[in-house]
Parts: C-alpha cells; sequence; structure tokens
C-alpha cells in the first residue's frame, strides 16, 4: 500500500502479528527498530529465544524461535538469519518504514513493508538452504499456539499429496485456528505444471514485476551499447577491457569441457586475465572465473530473462540475440575486441505489470479442478532488508559485501507481500475468515493484460489490489467441515483425514453431507481440467456469495468468454436485502477445442453493480503431451 492516501485503520493494524517461517532473521536491522511501538498486543502467547549470536526481540520484532529437530540440542543454535531470506521477507511484509535505503546507491528510496504498523514473529525453519518437514510443522504448531494472526511461508517443494505435505498439514490447522496463510507458488517458470504449494486453504502467490528493473549497460569498443540486466554494484576502473568469449579462451587439455559456456576448468588462465569473458548460458560462471583475475563477465541468458543477478565480479546478462551480436563482435573485429560493463542503474519499464518469466505455473495435478496460483503480486527486484551475516551472493569466503538492504527476485518476496495484503484487509474485517479474506484478494485484482496467451496459468485472478480487497461486495467463503467435504469427494477415508486434520476426533466421510459440482468446494476461480483425448466438455460448478457490501443490493452476471467457451449463470441476478446474507447460483461451462494442439481456454464471470466487480476467472486446460 502507498504512503499517503491510503485508508489504514492503524490501531487494530499495531494487534496484527505476522508470523514468518523462513530462515530466520537478523533483528538489528533498522527495519524492526520498535521507536513509538507499545507493548506486544495482549494475545501474543510467544517468547523470544535469544541464544547464540541472537541478541534479541523488542516491541516490532516480538517474537523469535526456531526449530531444528534432526539435530541435538545446541546452544549455538539460535533464531538469527544467516542467509538473509528470512529478513527479507519479515521486512517486506511488515518492516518500519527506512528512508535512503539501497544497495552500495543502486535502488535508493524508502523500504517500507506492507503493513508497517503490525508486529513480527519469526520462526526459523530452514538451514544451510533445506527446511526439513518436522520444522516446518514445528513452525506452524508455534506460530498458530503463539497468536499469529497471518503466516507467510516462502517455501516450496515438489507438490504431494495433501496428506503427505508438511506445509498443507501445517496450513490446515491454521486455517481452522482463523490463520491466514500465504505460500509462494515456485520458482521453476516458464513451464507449465510447476507450481508449488496447490492446497485449496493456502493462498498461492505468483511474482510479478513493477515498473522498475535494474540495467547494467555493456559497451563495446565498436561504440554499441547493450542494455544488460544485472544487480553489479562494482564501478569499471578503467575506459575499456579487453574481450573474449569462453569459446576463443578454451583450455586446450580440456577438450571435453563446455568452453563456450564457461564451465569449471574449460578456460585458459592466460588467455582471461585482466579481460571481460563472454560465455553462453547462465550457470554460476562467476564461481568457476571468481580466481582467475577476470575484469568481468557477460552471461548470455537462456532463462530468468528479465532476473537482476547478483554477481561476485562485475557482471550482466544479456538476451540470446544481444549475446549473438557480442559473438559475432569478437569474431569479426581486426582490431582487438573490448568492452565495459557499467554500475547498475535502475530505470522505468513501460509494458507493466507482467509476470515473470520464473514465476512457476498452474495447473496442478493433485487437486486438478482448484485453479494454482491463485494470485500474484511483486517479486521482481524488491529492495528489503538483509542479515548482515550473509554476504550479497551467500559467498562470505569470496565476497565481502555485507549490506543492510538487498534487492532480491523469486515468489519468496511475492510471499510477504500477500501476507501483508491479507494483514491489511484483516486490519478493517477482523473476524473474517482466511477463505473470506482470500476471496475478497482474488476477486478484486486487477486483470494482467502483458503476456496474455497463459494468463490465468501464470498469475490466476491477477495481481492483488489490497486498497480495492477491503470492500470487496461479495466473498466466497469456505468454512473446515466444507474442506473435509471436498476432501471426501476427491478420494479422502478416515486414515487420510486423520493424518492431515489431526487431532483425537475420527473423521468418516460418510457422515458428511456430499459437496456438489465438479469441483466440490466454494472457490474464488472456476477451473476444470480434462484430458488429452477430450475435445468437448460440459461441467457445473454450485457456488454461494455472502453479502458483505451495501444492506440492499442487486448484483448482475456478466461473462466474457473466447470462441469454443460458453458460461452461462443461472440465477443471472443476486438480490440481498442485509448484511452477511447469502444467494447460491450455479455455472454451466461447455465448449469445444476446435484445434489438436488447444489447450486453454479463459473466460471470466463478474458479478456486477454500481459500486463493486466480484471477479472469478473461468479456465479450462487440456494437457497435451510433449512429442518427444
Amino acid at each position: 500500500m502507498p504512503l499517503g492516501g491510503t485508508k489504514r485503520n492503524l490501531k487494530v493494524e499495531s494487534n496484527l502479528i505476522i508470523g514468518v517461517l523462513d530462515t530466520g532473521v537478523w533483528p538489528l536491522s533498522p527495519s524492526f527498530d520498535d521507536k513509538g511501538y507499545g507493548p506486544p498486543p495482549p494475545k501474543w502467547k510467544g517468547k523470544c529465544v535469544v541464544a547464540g549470536n541472537f541478541t534479541g526481540c523488542n516491541n516490532k520484532l516480538i517474537g523469535a524461535q526456531y526449530s531444528h529437530i534432526s539435530t541435538k540440542p545446541d546452544q549455538k543454535l539460535s533464531p538469527v538469519d544467516l542467509e538473509g531470506h528470512g529478513t527479507h521477507t519479515a521486512s517486506t511484509a511488515a518492516g518500519i518504514p527506512v528512508k535512503n535505503a539501497n544497495v552500495f546507491g543502486i535502488g535508493k528510496g524508502t523500504a517500507r513493508g506492507g503493513v508497517d504498523a503490525a508486529r513480527i514473529a519469526a520462526y526459523k525453519v530452514c538451514w544451510s538452504g533445506s527446511c526439513s518437514e518436522m520444522d516446518l510443522l514445528a513452525g506452524f504448531d508455534m506460530a498458530i499456539a503463539d497468536g499469529v494472526d497471518v503466516i507467510s511461508v516462502s517455501i516450496g517443494g515438489t507438490p504431494r499429496q495433501l496428506f503427505q505435505d508438511s506445509i498443507a498439514i501445517g496450513a490446515f490447522h491454521a486455517m481452522k485456528k482463523g490463520v491466514f496463510v500465504a505460500c509462494s507458488a515456485g520458482n521453476e517458470g516458464p513451464h507449465q505444471l510447476t507450481v508449488k504449494n496447490v492446497a485449496p486453504w493456502v493462498t498461492t502467490v505468483a511474482a510479478s514485476s513493477s515498473d522498475r528493473q535494474f540495467v547494467s549497460d555493456v559497451k563495446l569498443g565498436n561504440g554499441h551499447t547493450i542494455t544488460g540486466i544485472s544487480l553489479n554494484t562494482f564501478s569499471p576502473r578503467k575506459k575499456m577491457y579487453p574481450l573474449i568469449s569462453g569459446t576463443l579462451a578454451a583450455n586446450a587439455s580440456q577438450i571435453y569441457r563446455n568452453a563456450s559456456a564457461c564451465d569449471f576448468d574449460s578456460l585458459s588462465d592466460e588467455m582471461v586475465k585482466g579481460k571481460i569473458v563472454y560465455c553462453v548460458g547462465k550457470n554460476e560462471q562467476d564461481i568457476t572465473l571468481y580466481n582467475k583475475r577476470v575484469a568481468g563477465l557477460i552471461l548470455s541468458r537462456d532463462k530468468d530473462y528479465d532476473l537482476p543477478s547478483t554477481f561476485l565480479i562485475p557482471g550482466t546478462t544479456v538476451s540470446q540475440e544481444e549475446g549473438l551480436n557480442i559473438d559475432h563482435y569478437i569474431n569479426s573485429t581486426k582490431k582487438s575486441a573490448a568492452a565495459v560493463i557499467q554500475k547498475t542503474r535502475s530505470i522505468t519499464m513501460d509494458d507493466v505489470p507482467f509476470v515473470t518469466s520464473f514465476s512457476s505455473r498452474g495447473p496442478q495435478l493433485i487437486t486438478p479442478n482448484i485453479l494454482k496460483p491463485d494470485i500474484a503480486a511483486p517479486g521482481l527486484g524488491i529492495l528489503a532488508a538483509y542479515s548482515k551475516l550473509s554476504s550479497m551472493t551467500g559467498h562470505p569466503d569470496m565476497d565481502n559485501r555485507f549490506v543492510d538492504y538487498k534487492i532480491a527476485s523469486g515468489t519468496s518476496m511475492a510471499c510477504p507481500h500477500l501476507a501483508a495484503a491479507a494483514a491489511y484487509v484483516k486490519s478493517f474485517h477482523p473476524t473474517w475468515s482466511p477463505a473470506a479474506i482470500k476471496s475478497a484478494l482474488m476477486t478484486t485484482a486487477t486483470t494482467m493484460k502483458v503476456n496474455t496467451k497463459d494468463m490465468a496459468l501464470a498469475s490466476g485472478s491477477g495481481l492483488i489490489n489490497p486498497t480495492k480487497a477491503r470492500s470487496p461486495g461479495l466473498v466466497y467463503d469456505i468454512n473446515t467441515s466444507a474442506y473435509i467435504r471436498f476432501l471426501c469427494k476427491v478420494g479422502y477415508n478416515s486414515t487420510t483425514l486423520a493424518i492431515l486434520i489431526g487431532g483425537k476426533k475420527t473423521y468418516h466421510c460418510n457422515n458428511f453431507k456430499p459437496t456438489k459440482g465438479v469441483d466440490g468446494l466454494n472457490y474464488p476461480s472456476i477451473h476444470l481440467q480434462v484430458e488429452s483425448n477430450v475435445t468437448t466438455f460440459s461441467a457445473v460448478f454450485k457456488r454461494v456469495v455472502k453479502n458483505v457490501g451495501d444492506e440492499k443490493v442487486t448484483y448482475k452476471a456478466q461473462v466474457a468468454s473466447p470462441k469454443g467457451l460458453s458460461i452461462k449463470v443461472e440465477p443471472s441476478q443476486l438480490s440481498f436485502d442485509k448484511l452477511n446474507k447469502k444467494r447460491a447460483f450455479t455455472v454451466v461451462v461447455d465448449g469445444k477445442f476446435d484445434r489438436k494442439d488447444a489447450s486453454l481456454l479463459s473466460g471470466s464471470l463478474v458479478w456486477k453493480n454500481d459500486k463493486h466487480s466480484v471477479v472469478s476467472p473461468v479456465v479450462v486446460y487440456r494437457y497435451i503431451p510433449p512429442i518427444w
């Protein structure tokens, strides 16, 4: 939310607690200063574990704990963040405004969390780059027992059945206690079927851009300038440096290594010394070249084309086409090839926002008729707090750049944006369920119009609009019983329900009223997956909306659909005479795939009046196996 002009409920917001399951936290960051904060909310039952090199908490960072179940008790263990990831996500969610935050002068501005009045509780569940199932579950248990309102989980693994997934299990327990859980979608895009964290009771977030990109220009000896993308903190000491490609600098004794990609031990030390080296692809070449005394590194990107990376040495990335131009220049110039890599600057992009190339796409196969990701939030080039115990690249033996703030990218960065948005909505509607808050965020999201080919599978309902979500008009609510009925529909039994739900109570599906509709859940989006041999389809979806807007109001259904997709709504008009009244309706989706290679049909249903537009994407997906 912007600093000025946004309606806030600061008294309630300051009593909200965001729990962050991550790599811990750096408590001395300026983003966690507690000047002006009163004591923690009375509901807070957590603690601050002061151990090892963790200095303690305050009235902003009110709690910090850790779980490392696989190891024996050790006094050196603490909630301190040795990697920077947890500090970054926590400050993104609820850090205080810090003016003139920057990375060596790059990206200078005010760094501020989404709900800066809220409190933070950090739970260290990840160690040395990995997060165990037991520690994740312990983190959820601690956060729920401590009284947090929202949990941010910038963690994900290969999707599994929900009763085998620690995040899905922990999030179900959180949902039962009224705690909203935000989860990252994963960073394996742009390929489809890569989305993580697919449980319907979590809100899964994709990474979008803002309007800012970080570029590092490459100036060639022939006068041409190429705009590369990177976070290059190094300023050149010369006007030009000799330029060579990995191919031309090949180590003749290592014929089985890929010199064009600058693989380990593939280059001649003498031939690259003092030169900028051009390499094909992106695979940690800065580590490979670190001890070879090169002047810099230019990489051609074969993926993550919008991701500004940080290198151990002066470096930047260029597109494959630009890489070919550089290679042509190196091989064709009569003079010695030369180049210089400039320090990074920020630019304003025009065609924004877009879903990042690395953000994982749907659909998913665990609960096929639930559209994931649910929504998108900023996750590209995010400036936030960092741990002084980790260098910029995470290689302290090679990198002596220790910073208060770092620019990072990933769905990990999008997740705390979503958590903050949920907390913002909750500050106005403290009694709303996690599903109601999720519905408000999804149905008021802004449809993304850049790279629209598979946008529904990339961004779900669209880009979060927290201020609009404060007043959604209608919500699609879901309670614990409805989730259990859904699980029964998709094949769960007493045994698998017990694993997921926990507790002493035994649940039998025959004690629950069967669900209606093809998906069996009152979800804010509408999604149908069909087999690869299906050409025509027809499906019925049952939905119920609750009036949370004006007391007396009428909504009319508006549908939009491409050729081959029909969306019918019955009734097409919903009238309410009081708040919290519910109305049911049916959506019939049918159509045909006209081409053999067609896999996606995407439309929308909007409940509209003169004040509100309650939008649900309607998506039909047919899996087309790749031809190898």
